[in-house]
């Protein structure tokens, strides 16, 4: 099979699996420049209600095919910003699920997600040292948003792996599961988030990642939406809510 991104939709969960074992799940610039299309649809799809980005087989992604950065490194580097761009501007909850190794564009792509889950024993790093590549600064401000500065500084300045224990402690990763647990942990954990209400995480969304000029917009969106209502009637007659806001494709 050609190196792709594959993708399915099940119970209101896409997943996009990042597909090129040949080479540990390497983006190709294809791949790159797939993604944010991609994307733009399973947004407009208004079955999808979370995300989940993920590796074939037992890697997440270990980066960048490096053929690419040879040939055209200017070009490569800008349709991965683009990518990750896409990514992080995902209007609805995102999860990394990751196994093996997240390196380079890895992990750039895991950052650009709204949550990390990890399986012990993965392993992580920033790699542009390595390459004489200097790191964009977008991917670097996220990069230490998630952990800190001096965190950020020891992956960016050595390019050395870290352990799934150190990414948690740093705030890479959300979740550590057992070997052979994350599959489990996801699926339950994606379920809790498509029973909530899509205009809190949109709303919470934005304002967790610094928009500041929304508010009027989001007291609008509550006003008109019910979901308030419906939540506090739910919870009074002890059953599941049934939210009816949910994104505009236009957003």
């Amino acid at each position: 099979m050609e190196p792709q991104l594959l993708h399915s939709v099940t119970d209101s969960v896409a997943t996009v699996v990042i597909h090129h074992p040949e080479k540990r799940n390497a983006m190709t610039s294809a791949m790159w420049a797939a993604l944010p299309p991609l994307l733009d649809a399973l947004a407009a799809d208004p079955q999808v209600r979370a995300l989940v980005l993920t590796g074939a087989g037992g890697t997440f992604c270990a980066g960048a095919d490096i053929g690419a950065l040879q040939d055209t490194p200017e070009e490569a580097k800008g349709l991965a910003l683009r990518a990750e761009d896409a990514l992080a501007a995902f209007p609805k909850p995102t999860l990394a699920a990751v196994r093996g190794h997240c390196v380079g564009g890895g992990t750039q792509l895991a950052a650009a997600c709204d949550l990390r889950f990890a399986e012990e024993g993965s392993l992580f790093g920033v790699t542009p040292a390595k390459l004489g590549i200097v790191y964009a600064a977008s991917s670097t401000r996220r990069l230490a948003a998630l952990t800190s500065p001096s965190a950020a500084k020891y992956l960016l300045f050595s390019g050395e792996l870290i352990d799934s224990a150190r990414a948690l402690r740093t705030g890479l990763v959300d979740e550590v599961l057992p070997a052979g647990e994350l599959g489990k942990r996801v699926a339950e954990f994606t379920r809790i988030l498509v029973s909530r209400s899509q205009l809190t995480q949109a709303a919470a969304k934005e304002f967790a990642n610094g928009r500041e000029d929304r508010d009027a917009h989001w007291r609008e969106q509550a006003s008109g939406s019910g979901d308030l209502a419906e939540g506090v009637a739910a919870f009074l007659q002890r059953r599941p809510p049934r939210f009816t806001w949910s994104v505009p494709t236009s957003e």
